[in-house]
């Protein structure tokens, strides 16, 4: 196929040993060793929308991706190339993504929110050599692919476009046995898009090497992970958190439950049978939780770790949790994607235990990371723009070497979040310098939704922020100016945005306003819409 990018270089410097499977580290490499050692433990265990139990022990997952890895060869799929996979959370994407790595080419998940025009913006820019896509999916991406065509595509069912494959007809002749496969901890490994201020998402590259020399060790040092974890595991693949996690966790040996869905009452009940001992989730997955009727003792009682990120869990569910499960911990954790995730941990039992009761505490850098505060004439100090070095900095954005040397300069990546850091190391993190929204752990892009709502006829222009929400953590709300004796409302114009992206970017209310603050130059001064609109 295409081959590796001019600015992906495989190891060169490495010897012959650390090149070849004798002693070389990859992320694949490790799975193959876990099928041997840790044989009959389950690695993955998968609910269908039914009900129905899967599970897949470390050997058969292993069996499976090495099917997979020759069903891509046969493809033409190799070292290199990239593979997209759109699908929800299911043994078979987790088969699909080992399977990529063993063959040597990169991962790139694909929200199974987004509509043709973001799926096509990805498949455009990454020009993957295979799509991997679930069949409820699969029209979104005969759609794009007839415009933007892939060489290969495989669904995991019956396929309805002629010329692609089914996922159990290439894996029923297809060798078990490891690939004979250049691969090494150089490699791209997986390419994962982030939801960017810009007018492009921009795609992370992520090598194994990530994974193996830091970024999963810190899962044991920083998260406390050991392989007698059970997850109920939610987070999508195609986010770094997920397809993140997944990796680190795989790698330790632990087991990860997928459920069909989020579903409170759900989700207790797994918790309960499955005897699960994490859960990592945004706020809003622990607060439905404890909202429900048969949350306590009896479904919970298991946890030992509530892991959450993307915002501020309320203080009526930190109690809750704690009645419920007075053996557990709370973890809070910062990270980005060019960082290879994990970049900060705190822990805490109750509020009192978080440094100066301040809860925007995103606890202490963990091992393998180094960091510093500036302002924005580079002096370090307490307050600042957060600047990081690690053996897990990403190599770079895929295809985008402008703004890979803005982020990475001077010898560290600029994290673009505003923190405050204390005489003891504690973080807490104070604002973006971009204006990102979290909404209930998804990252949305304000200026992509002021684009959507711009292109309305009846807009003259468009503000959007994040504004605090006990539930979402911030919720998506729009401002807008429209023409002289336009008729449009609210509920209009979030109609218009509902068909152009997917629903989680979809303003929560569109307010109309006579005119949005700006400053001398006329740019847009969104902390005044936060300031007077904030207690929204």
């Amino acid at each position: 196929m295409s081959g590796a990018p001019s600015e992906v270089v495989a190891g060169a410097s490495l010897t012959e040993v650390q090149r070849s499977r004798l002693g070389r580290a990859t992320i694949g490499d490790q799975l193959r060793r876990h099928a041997q050692t840790l044989q009959d433990k389950p690695a993955i265990v998968a609910y269908d929308a039914d009900g129905r139990r899967e599970v897949a022990t470390y050997a058969d997952l292993d069996e499976r991706a090495n099917r997979f890895a020759h069903a891509l060869l046969e493809l033409g799929v190799g070292r290199g190339d990239r593979v997209a996979v759109m699908s929800r959370n299911r043994i078979e994407s987790v088969v699909a993504y080992y399977g990529v790595l063993k063959v040597g080419a990169a991962y790139s998940g694909i929200s199974f929110l987004f509509g043709e025009r973001e799926v096509a913006q990805q498949i455009s820019h990454l020009q993957p050599a295979a799509v991997v896509v679930s069949p409820e999916l699969a029209p979104v991406m005969a759609a794009v692919v007839s415009v933007h065509p892939v060489p290969a595509v495989v669904v995991l069912g019956t396929p309805d476009v002629e010329g692609w494959h089914a996922y159990d007809d290439v894996m029923a002749g297809a060798s078990s046995d490891e690939p004979d496969c250049e691969v090494d901890e150089h490699d791209l490994a997986m390419i994962v898009y982030t939801s960017g201020t810009e007018a492009a998402p921009k795609g992370v590259m992520i090598a194994h090497r990530n994974y193996l020399i830091s970024t999963s060790p810190a899962y044991t040092w920083g998260l406390r992970c050991l392989p007698d974890d059970v997850w109920l595991y939610v987070m999508p693949f195609h986010t770094i958190a997920g397809i993140g996690s997944l990796t680190s966790l795989i790698l330790l040996g632990a087991t990860l439950v997928l459920p069909a869905t989020t579903d409170a009452a759900e989700s207790l009940r797994m918790i309960r049978d499955e005897q699960i001992t994490v859960l990592a989730q945004t706020p809003t997955f622990f607060i439905s939780l404890s909202d429900h009727a048969d949350f306590g003792p009896d479904t919970v009682g298991t946890i030992e770790r509530c892991l959450t990120y993307g915002g501020q869990v309320s203080p009526r569910a930190i109690e809750a949790w704690h009645a419920a499960a007075p053996a557990s911990i709370w973890g809070t954790y910062w990270g980005q994607s060019e960082l290879t995730q994990l970049g900060s941990v705190g822990w805490f039992k109750r509020l009192e235990d978080i440094p100066d009761s301040d809860p925007t505490w995103i606890g202490r850098p963990v091992g393998h990371l180094e960091v510093k505060v500036v302002d924005p004439l580079g002096e370090e100090g307490e307050t600042g723009e957060l600047l990081c070095r690690t053996p897990s900095v990403m190599l770079g954005y895929y295809l985008d070497p402008e703004r890979t040397a803005a982020v990475l300069a001077d010898g560290w990546v600029h994290t673009g979040d505003i923190v405050r850091r204390d005489a003891q190391g504690n973080l807490f993190f104070l604002d973006r310098s971009k204006d990102m929204i979290k909404s209930g752990g998804l990252n949305v892009s304000s200026q992509e939704v002021e684009r959507s709502l711009q292109a309305h006829p009846d807009v003259v222009r468009a503000a959007v922020v994040g504004l605090p929400d006990d539930y979402w953590s911030e919720v998506v709300t729009a401002f807008v100016v429209l023409r002289p004796g336009s008729a449009v409302t609210g509920d209009d114009l979030r109609t218009h945005c509902r068909a152009d992206m997917a629903a989680y970017k979809v303003p929560k209310s569109v307010h109309v306003v006579d005119e949005l603050p700006t400053d001398p130059q006329g740019k847009l001064l969104k902390r005044e819409l936060r300031r007077v609109h904030g207690t929204a």
